[in-house]
């Protein structure tokens, strides 16, 4: 019935792969950039008991990553840096406060499972990785 839809999948997954890359450019620029930051975030990762390299793999995923996203370029191996970051963020972070609370895991999971879609389908149109004829389009078109 909706078949004919089809057509329009790679325009969904720009469309996810950009609103993720955007959002994690976002919080990464808040751990990378600012004077000290990403001093205070590995911290901050370390007293949850995690290696601070952890801390900055994290920071630079976010930031790096998620203007790899934007542009679709490495799209799949960064969504599963993504969705490992995020499973850890709501496993160590979010996961007590539940999903509904005001530090609660609802939009780390969703990020998440964005990230995971894009693992799974790929760049979508318009991305670097189908231009390099690797991304889902590319694919398809040998």
């Amino acid at each position: 019935m909706f078949s004919w839809l089809d057509r329009f999948q790679p325009f969904g997954a720009l469309v996810m792969r950009v609103v993720l890359g955007a959002i994690m450019v976002a919080h990464g620029y808040q751990k990378v950039i600012p004077h000290g930051a990403l001093d205070n975030f590995t911290r901050t990762v370390t007293h949850l008991g995690l290696p601070s390299w952890l801390g900055y793999m994290a920071a630079f995923t976010e930031f790096f990553g998620g203007m790899l996203l934007i542009v679709g370029l490495l799209s799949r191996i960064v969504g599963c840096f993504v969705t490992i970051e995020m499973a850890i963020a709501i496993y160590k972070v979010n996961l007590h406060g539940g999903i509904l609370a005001s530090n609660g895991y609802a939009f780390p999971l969703a990020c998440l499972a964005v990230a995971l879609m894009l693992v799974f389908t790929g760049s979508g149109a318009l991305a670097l990785d189908d231009l390099l004829g690797k991304g889902s389009m590319g694919a398809r078109a040998r």
